[in-house]
């Protein structure tokens, strides 16, 4: 969306479709305000060149907390809502996901009226820290496990650090589910 910040002088032209051709982009691209070279020219001939400054949005609906989100929650259960956005000032990733997903939680505090950046949701650990799980090994048809602690809260697919009870080695394991963790060789 632009917005002219300036008035334009009134022209007298033919009633007939015109085309707006954007001659210049700004060097540093589209900003939220910037100064716009056009052309405006009807089915034959250019009308004219001209410049004006103008005011930028660009439009997206995000998810925006409705009060204050604190880590750790659960998304199922947080108070945000859809809401139109300007994008344009916003120089990081959004979060996206379905709504009422509880896989989700809070990966860091969130104001009210604040959008979800994709940092501030991570799903929701399955496996944590202190807990004594199976470590799985296997390799073609042989299938070994052992119990180890968790030295790390893990959602499922990603990598933890546990440390064998036996050996006080650490390994580092794939969370499979809430009782198991795959290590590979």
């Amino acid at each position: 969306e632009l917005r002219v910040t300036q008035p334009w002088a009134a022209r007298k032209i033919s009633d007939e479709p015109l085309t707006l051709k954007i001659i210049e982009m700004p060097t540093i691209g589209v900003t939220p305000s910037f100064i716009v070279r056009f052309e405006l020219r009807n089915a034959h001939d250019s009308i004219g060149t001209w410049q004006l400054p103008v005011q930028a949005h660009v439009w997206r609906e995000a998810w925006v907390a409705h009060s204050m989100l604190k880590r750790g929650d659960s998304l199922a259960d947080a108070d945000i809502a859809r809401e139109r956005r300007d994008v344009l000032v916003i120089h990081e990733p959004l979060a996206d996901f379905a709504a009422a997903t509880s896989t989700l939680e809070i990966a860091e505090p969130v104001g009210i009226g604040a959008p979800l950046f994709a940092r501030s949701i991570r799903p929701m650990p399955v496996v944590h820290r202190g807990q004594f799980v199976q470590a799985l090994v296997e390799d073609g048809s042989l299938s070994i496990t052992m119990k180890v602690e968790l030295l790390e809260d893990g959602a499922p697919g990603q990598i933890v650090r546990a440390r064998n009870r036996q050996t006080l080695r650490d390994i580092r394991g794939k969370v499979l589910n809430e009782q198991t963790i795959l290590v590979s060789l």
